[in-house]
């Protein structure tokens, strides 16, 4: 299971708030990171491994502003790079970069190009829970070489990407390696060419934001159909201590294959004092594999200076083969 605070999730929350700075006129040059220190383990499980990963992840993203109008942005990511396949501490790391670009300013615009995560979908990010994104990130996007807007549009934010898959020198990782992605690798998007598109329209109304997005990944080699993809997502703070949110994405052509999948997501927040209780459930029905189920129950305590530490139980259902799995990681932020 992927945990719910790493790579592009963290690095793309970073560069958001990096890109607010932006936005007030800041200039010069700023970092902001997170160290992540945890474990993660499989107790029980029908068909999987029962393996315990103890493991680290440090997120940074970098910005350099020349003016308020222009900005170079970047962002890696430390990890283990591949799946654990046995008991593994700290092994396979490597280090990569997520993003690196240049963004310019326009007003109520903002133009970002090269290596980026293009908007699509919150539920990857925004479900709450050591486990709650775990399925969530099948249909993230990140790690794209493209264009993208943003703009401010009413009382929400637009944005627009046409990209296609990293498949440059950047798609590695040192250390460890991860493997290079090739056009020749296939999968939806992986084309080399502009010829994907993302949209996103984030609205607020008060304490409760809604997120309609829609994408077309094109087929890549061996593919057997573009993939066309819509979600609809709403975060809601019912007051200062309890927040909710749900999604529901649908694909057509998912992954470049024949199948049809659908994804629902919902989640709670509970607050009090310095503890955050969570809850989440993910059903996903792909038509290949079936329905699969994943409830995450998990509390968050939050210490001085940021820092915290997250606990979470996941039990999945994935064809009618379940599994238990236990997590607890400390979270430290960074910053210069």
């Amino acid at each position: 299971m992927k945990r719910t605070i790493k790579t592009a999730g963290s690095t793309c929350a970073l560069l958001l708030a990096s890109t607010a700075a932006f936005a007030e006129g800041s200039t010069g040059f700023s970092w902001e990171g997170e160290l992540e220190l945890g474990v993660d383990s499989v107790v029980s499980s029908d068909v999987a491994s029962e393996l315990t990963d103890v493991y680290g992840v440090a997120d940074f993203a970098l910005e350099y502003s020349f003016s308020n109008n222009v900005r170079l942005f970047a962002g890696f990511t430390i990890e283990s790079v591949l799946d654990p396949v046995d008991d593994r501490v700290f092994e396979d790391v490597g280090a990569y970069i997520g993003e690196l670009g240049i963004a310019f300013n326009l007003g109520r615009t903002e133009l970002s190009a090269g290596k980026i995560s293009p908007s699509f979908g919150i539920a990857w990010d925004a479900t709450p829970g050591f486990y709650g994104t775990s399925y969530a990130e099948d249909y993230e996007l990140s790690e794209m070489i493209g264009v993208a807007t943003s703009t401010e549009l009413g009382n929400g934010t637009l944005s627009a990407t046409v990209f296609y898959a990293d498949n440059t020198g950047l798609s590695e990782s040192l250390g460890t390696s991860r493997g290079r992605v090739r056009t020749s690798d296939g999968g939806a998007g992986n084309t080399g060419k502009l010829d994907n598109i993302a949209l996103q329209y984030d609205v607020a109304f008060g304490s409760t934001t809604l997120s309609a997005g829609a994408r077309y990944l094109s087929a890549g080699v061996g593919d057997a159909s573009d993939e066309k993809g819509l979600s609809l997502g709403v975060v809601h703070e019912v007051n200062d201590q309890l927040s909710v949110m749900g999604e529901i994405a649908r694909f057509d052509g998912y992954g470049g294959s024949t199948d049809d999948a659908t994804y629902a997501t919902i989640g709670a927040s509970f607050a009090s004092g310095p503890l955050t209780y969570n809850a989440a459930f993910t059903h996903r029905d792909i038509t290949s594999t079936g329905e699969d189920k994943l409830l995450s129950l998990g509390v968050d305590y939050e210490l001085n200076n940021g820092r915290m530490i997250t606990a979470g139980l996941g039990f999945a259902d994935e064809g009618g083969d379940k599994s238990t799995m236990l997590g607890v990681a400390f979270v430290i932020p960074l910053g210069g």
